[in-house]
């Protein structure tokens, strides 16, 4: 992804398209609390994109039940899709996963994942929206 291809919103622009959670968690680097989020366990089929800017992120043929209380995927949908940076906080060492094209907080990539990857994307569901099979990436419904 070239500088060109990024999302770029001032503060202003992402508090007013963005509701306070959604904001606090995908600009502030925030965090929902484990067992809320309403893709936890959430089994449709189809395309988890940044809620953000849009960009297909993980599909829901990667996701699976780690027992986190986040939604789980072994791997993005591409690898440009996302951009892992290393996240000093709390007073640990982890690796935070960011949307490649607006900078979003999505969550941490972990490496206790199942097969074929070995890697678990522990995601808050407030950094997704979900384009269910059979819709457009927007949301809409596909041309047959």
């Amino acid at each position: 992804m070239t500088d060109t291809d990024k999302a770029t919103k001032s503060d202003a622009q992402w508090r007013a398209a963005l509701d306070d959670e959604t904001y606090r968690i995908t600009r502030q680097h925030g965090t929902e609390r484990p067992f809320t989020g309403r893709y936890n366990d959430c089994k449709t089929p189809g395309t988890y994109l940044c809620v953000c800017c849009g960009t297909p992120l993980f599909s829901s043929q990667t996701k699976y039940d780690s027992g986190s209380g986040w939604p789980s995927f072994y791997q993005p949908v591409a690898g440009e899709a996302v951009q892992e940076i290393r996240d000093m906080t709390l007073g640990m060492v982890r690796t935070e996963v960011l949307c490649a094209r607006c900078d979003a907080h999505l969550g941490h990539v972990f490496e206790d994942g199942p097969a074929p990857t070995g890697l678990r994307y522990c995601i808050n569901s407030a950094s997704l929206t979900l384009a269910e099979e059979g819709q457009g990436e927007d949301g809409g419904e596909r041309d047959a």
